[in-house]
């Protein structure tokens, strides 16, 4: 008797078990369940995405078993180790199972997340493959200290790979960079230059959160020392195109008495004294202070710093500064919603979030997340079952975000008004 995922392929069912099939609702065991949903998100334009959603939150155990199973197709493996829709706890099983082809981990190596990487150094397959290692050495949230171990097996696994890992390596050890590691050391307990001071007056509960996040974060510093304030999704984003004609009277500062005082030369330029009415150097005051600042003193204003301090710095392009702001012991709730719905912000921060149980409790946190649409699609589908009827029917309407979130909360939309109308 032929299987049913041969008859799926051959198109021999109709479109009521069809639809069945992409619900994983077949009376067909695991392992071919899950291979007819692989095949249907892969090549069915009609039940694809609903195949998707079903994938996205298919049962733990059965999932794992299929990683885990060096028999399981190789179709099933590469998609659930392509990185668009890897579930975190499902790497260890695929690090491990030897039909999961080399190439495919080193596409994951190369945009995994820090904890990923963890998880990957760990993992002995990893560890003893060149093209693996290779990829993960050009992860950008590779630490120094990881980039360092990376460096050292890939000189240990092949004396042909030495000349391409020996020169990253030695800056690691190098008395340059031991120097630097010492000067952030000494930062924890320093008292903060002019420079580096908050705009608010610190208290000892800021002063215990800069040492301890300096100290925990010293190799990410130390590697990040030199990184500009430069804001994700650009300056104009950040601050709005109506802002620059303000930055540009404040660079010409020395020539400003001379212009503001003369009546015909206000009038020549609206524009530029227009927004200065509205909002009088203060937030030209805040970004010249964030620009005068190297990392560790952009570190300390995020945690000793003020509201606004804080909604710029969340936008920080260096990670290791706009995790920061999520340490602030200043940090309100209502900042906290608004930066779960902003689209200008690191992946990493939005990843952030939902590890702090202070913030899971809030609603509106998760809320915000899922609607977000630069949130990470395994993040979003987890946090999705928390939300209320009216916002998952408001999340199905939504066109920002993307098809398989629509079509999830759709699906949860009708199974909660369902359950609502049995009661």
């Amino acid at each position: 008797m032929p299987r049913m995922i041969d008859q799926i392929r051959a198109s021999k069912l109709p479109s009521n078990m069809m639809q069945f099939a992409a619900k994983g609702a077949l009376s067909v065991p695991p392992d071919e369940n899950i291979e007819i949903l692989v095949y249907l998100a892969k090549h069915n334009k009609i039940f694809g995405d609903l195949a998707r959603i079903t994938l996205a939150g298919w049962d733990e155990k059965a999932s794992l078993a299929a990683a885990a199973d060096p028999k399981t197709p190789r179709e099933v493996l590469d998609y659930l180790v392509s990185p668009n829709n890897l579930r975190p706890n499902l790497l260890p099983a695929l690090l491990e199972n030897p039909a999961v082809a080399a190439s495919e981990l080193a596409k994951v190596a190369q945009s995994a997340s820090a904890e990923s990487i963890a998880l990957m150094l760990k993992s002995e397959r990893v560890r003893g493959a060149k093209a693996i290692l290779e990829s993960l050495r050009s992860n950008p949230y590779l630490k120094a200290s990881e980039a360092s171990e990376v460096a050292g097996l890939l000189n240990g696994n092949q004396g042909a790979a030495q000349p391409v890992t020996a020169a990253p390596a030695a800056p690691v050890a190098s008395p340059a960079v031991e120097t630097k590691r010492a000067d952030v050391a000494q930062a924890v307990v320093a008292t903060a230059t002019a420079g580096e001071a908050p705009s608010a007056e610190s208290t000892p509960e800021d002063d215990a959160a800069v040492a301890a996040y300096l100290a925990e974060h010293t190799e990410e510093i130390v590697e990040a020392a030199e990184k500009p304030f430069q804001p994700v999704g650009g300056i104009v984003d950040l601050l709005g195109a109506d802002y620059f004609p303000v930055v540009e009277v404040r660079n010409i500062e020395p020539e400003q008495p001379a212009i503001t005082t003369t009546a015909s030369a206000a009038a020549a330029k609206p524009a530029a004294v227009k927004p200065a009415a509205v909002d009088p150097g203060k937030r030209a005051n805040t970004m010249q202070k964030i620009n005068s600042l190297d990392v560790k003193g952009r570190i300390q204003l995020a945690l000793k710093g003020n509201k606004e301090e804080r909604s710029i710095l969340i936008r920080d392009g260096t990670k290791v500064v706009a995790l920061a702001v999520l340490e602030a012991p200043k940090l309100s709730d209502g900042e906290v919603e608004k930066f779960a719905l902003q689209k200008n912000v690191l992946e990493a921060v939005l990843r952030q979030i939902p590890l702090k149980r202070r913030f899971m409790k809030n609603y509106i946190v998760v809320r915000n997340l899922v609607a977000n649409p630069r949130t990470p699609l395994d993040l979003g589908l987890g946090l999705m079952k928390h939300l209320l009827i009216v916002d998952l029917k408001n999340l199905s309407n939504n066109k920002e975000v993307s098809e398989t979130v629509r079509k999830l909360a759709t699906k949860l939309f009708k199974q909660k008004q369902d359950d609502a109308n049995k009661k």
